[in-house]
């Protein structure tokens, strides 16, 4: 037993487990080996079995030297004398050739050379059994960005890998302005007007983005825009999604697709009372119905694909390039989405891949291609709506432009996907089924976080060269100025919880992060795209500096940047490569901060794992008042601090409750903002939630039907936001503290 358990840790050490880690609480946490095992099983190894482990160890050690070229190769633009290590067999001693394909090169530009072992500098050596081999460094000649490929040959045997050549940073905010910039941060499905089915859409997004331009505004930020599970309407954390390489047809405006007021068949259908009761409703509910917004759109984008179908003009040959230009992505998505209709047409709890028959669990299987041929049309309808989506959020990012937003869009991009989702069915060699990404304990959460994500397994991540991670910036990163990576710490390293296992169990595994960064830098380039990395929670002491050195902007929010006697930060000691915002959506907005409102729910729901926690979290809100005021009283942002004190000293002594029943000034709330926006920090975002002075937070953490996470909706009209004399005072500080310069 002593030897399996030893081999399980050595297996896990190499493919990058951490053995320990220190908690948020300072204790010192060891690896559960049996978590471990169950992880390794996860991986497709067989953990259970001395042999096997020993064969796996092996088979580990001896693969970077068996391949004559590592799996890809990233290497600096700032290299001035760029290398590639080479594995070749000790009995080789004569000279071998190497040719490297330029990427993009019109005439498929090659270089090539040759080289004589003995010439080379020696870098490794290894024996397995009777075989020996040598790595050495090669040389390479300076190229430009991109992704490239080598091929090395001698003899009979050759190799090829992905050669990336990375500038150092990302698109640098000098770039895109010489001035600090602000906007606003909106949850697109909660934007509200007279027009929409029941749900923010694309052209709400269009009024904001005008309305916010001419307040000043550079920048709206968004949810996650992925898409989630077209059949199964009640899945709507943006945070959870099927994939991260397409969008959410549900905020298509289907009143704005091409031919719509043209298609009779549409037309009688919204005319019918059944449509117009179901619409009503969507419209006039307190909370977004989701089921009932599906029940809307997606029978109305049926007809107009039929007659889309049927007219076959010139938008037919831009369909067709979109489907091109989209490539596997998008065929792997549309069939999935026919299948899971398929499937769930027989059986309502058929959720997901895993549900299906097993001929069906595997993309490339021959059930799936017979599928694909029989129901090529319904394929196609589901590639339809990626491009009505497409040319939607196309066009609002270029009506940024238009009114000369310096960024434009801001989207996010989810940390992971759903398991029973279309990237896992389609690459079930890269994700780790069964494991789940998560969080560790901590004082907000005493038993760790399990988010339901299937991870990506680092080694074969890694094998592909790194494909499915460029495919979700690129997907991302076309439609914006600028992108937010959720959790940016998991490219670091990830907290991985094993099938069975509950979260505390958790084990941490590290990933490729500076060849992950090297990535992201090329990708924002190539995009003029600025990268936020989300950097919030515990994070290895300098690790935000290290984001900010290779161009990425950190993630601050005011409720957290605050020294260790409580005190809040001024801003001057924010950092300029950094993007500030007053609250998230994880969050209580600032006035339901300010009054407890999170802490109220949370002792309602009982979110709290004991009193002294409880009571913790009430002192230290209380606390943070009292410093807020100081900070803004110290930065001559409010001149009425003595009265709000005042009321907070008669709350504390009457007791009245275990919050604040004290509602904030508005002077304050706009006091906080301005805040921030003196801080040099490049970006700052407001939420619209903030802006119009309310609440209830967008999601409780911890919840999933306790709490209406996702599915609020805005009070007001979109069209209607800009004119509250509230938001205008907010809009008019705004500009005074961040003037535009030209």
């Amino acid at each position: 037993m002593l030897d399996l358990t030893a081999k399980i840790r050595e297996l896990s050490s190499l493919l990058g487990f951490h053995a320990n880690y220190t908690n948020a609480f300072g204790d010192f946490v060891e690896a559960d080996v049996d978590a471990l095992a169950a992880l390794l099983n996860a991986m497709g190894y067989q953990a259970n079995s001395e042999q096997a482990l020993a064969s796996h160890i092996s088979d580990i050690k001896q693969a970077s030297f068996r391949k004559l070229l590592p799996d890809v190769h990233i290497v600096s633009e700032q290299d001035g004398n760029p290398t590639i290590v080479v594995s070749i067999p000790s009995d080789v001693s004569d000279n071998f050739t190497w040719r490297i394909t330029i990427e993009g090169s019109e005439d498929n530009k090659e270089l090539s050379g040759e080289c004589w072992v003995s010439d080379l500098a020696h870098v490794e050596y290894a024996r397995f059994s009777e075989e020996q081999f040598n790595k050495f460094s090669l040389p390479l000649p300076t190229l430009n960005t991109g992704y490239h490929n080598i091929t090395i040959k001698h003899g009979d045997h050759s190799d090829s890998c992905q050669l990336i050549v990375a500038p150092n940073t990302c698109y640098a905010p000098r770039q895109v302005s010489s001035d600090k910039l602000w906007g606003f941060a909106a949850q697109l499905y909660s934007l509200t007007s007279e027009r929409n089915w029941g749900m923010g859409d694309f052209s709400d997004l269009n009024t904001l983005i005008a309305d916010s331009a001419a307040q000043g505004a550079s920048a709206i930020g968004l949810n996650p825009l992925h898409p989630l599970f077209q059949h199964n309407p009640y899945h709507f954390s943006p945070y959870s999604p099927s994939s991260r390489c397409l969008l959410n047809p549900l905020y298509i405006d289907v009143e704005s697709v091409d031919g719509f007021e043209h298609c009779k068949a549409a037309q009688q259908l919204l005319a019918s009372e059944r449509f117009k009761t179901t619409k009503l409703h969507a419209q006039n509910s307190k909370l977004i119905d989701y089921p009932a917004v599906a029940a809307l759109k997606y029978p109305v984008l049926e007809l107009l694909y039929e007659q889309f179908c049927q007219t076959g003009n010139e938008a037919s040959a831009e369909f067709e390039q979109f489907k091109q230009a989209q490539g596997k992505a998008l065929v792997s998505h549309a069939t999935y989405e026919a299948l899971y209709e398929f499937f769930r047409e027989q059986n309502d709890d058929n959720y997901g891949w895993q549900t299906w028959p097993e001929a069906y669990q595997k993309l490339e299987g021959e059930a799936v291609r017979a599928f694909q041929e029989k129901h090529s049309k319904r394929i196609d309808y589901f590639c339809y709506l990626q491009w009505l989506a497409h040319l939607q959020l196309s066009s609002a990012q270029a009506l940024c432009q238009q009114h000369d937003m310096p960024i434009g869009l801001y989207l996010d991009l989810a940390v992971g996907c759903d398991g029973s989702g279309v990237e896992v069915w389609a690459n079930q060699a890269l994700y780790v089924s069964g494991a789940s990404i998560g969080a560790p304990p901590d004082a907000m959460n005493t038993l760790g976080q399990n988010w339901g994500l299937t991870p990506m397994n680092p080694s074969v991540l890694r094998k592909q060269a790194y494909h499915p991670f460029i495919q979700a910036l690129r997907s991302a990163m076309q439609y914006a100025g600028a992108i937010r990576i959720d959790h940016i710490l998991g490219l670091l390293r990830q907290y991985w919880v094993a099938p069975g296992f509950a979260a505390h169990q958790g084990i941490y595994i590290s990933f490729p992060f500076d060849e992950l960064l090297s990535i992201i830098a090329l990708e924002s380039q190539r995009n003029k795209c600025l990268v936020v990395g989300e950097d919030l929670g515990t994070v290895p002491e300098g690790f935000s500096e290290q984001i900010q050195n290779r161009g990425l902007l950190s993630y601050k929010v005011l409720y957290f940047e605050k020294w260790p006697s409580g005190l809040f930060k001024r801003p001057d000691t924010y950092p300029k490569m950094s993007m500030v915002t007053v609250s998230t959506h994880d969050l209580p907005t600032l006035y339901g901060w300010w009054q407890g409102e999170d802490l109220t729910l949370k002792r309602q729901l009982a979110l709290y794992p004991n009193e002294a926690m409880e009571r913790w979290e009430a002192t230290t809100r209380s606390t943070d008042r009292y410093n807020l005021i100081a900070a803004l009283t110290d930065m001559a942002l409010i001149d009425n601090s003595e009265t709000i004190t005042k009321r907070l000293d008669e709350e504390a002594r009457l007791e009245a409750s275990r919050e604040s029943s004290c509602a904030l000034d508005k002077n304050m709330a706009i006091a906080s903002q301005a805040f921030l926006a003196k801080s040099p920090s490049f970006l700052q975002l407001i939420p619209l939630e903030d802006a119009l002075a309310l609440t209830e937070q967008v999601n409780m953490p911890g919840t999933v039907n306790e709490h209406p996470n996702w599915r609020r909706k805005l009070p007001l009209s979109t069209d209607a936001i800009m004119d509250q004399d509230n938001v205008q005072y907010l809009n008019s500080t705004m500009r005074d503290c961040r003037p535009k310069h030209g």
